[in-house]
């Protein structure tokens, strides 16, 4: 089951960023699940999940922003998220 949250977003942010309220809404998202995983809060599924992507492209995502997703595990968590991908 999904919740909603809201955020206030001012007029003139949105004039600034020239972005729909949807498009601001989809990447605070994005940022969010990578936050929290990059904080270690949220596993790669959790996030991508947040995200709305699929693991693989959340990974690829990761690494456009300069996050390595092994930094994040030591061998045997990786090797329990390789057995459970």
């Amino acid at each position: 089951m999904n919740k909603v949250a809201t955020i206030n977003i001012p007029e003139e942010i949105l004039f600034s960023l020239r972005e729909s309220e949807t498009e601001i809404a989809y990447e605070m998202k994005l940022y969010s699940a990578m936050h929290y995983y990059y904080h270690k809060k949220l596993s790669i599924g959790q996030a991508a999940l947040l995200a709305e992507m699929p693991e693989e492209t959340f990974i690829h995502y990761l690494s456009d922003n300069k996050i390595s997703i092994f930094e994040h595990y030591d061998r045997d968590e990786l090797l329990k998220d390789i057995a459970n991908a």
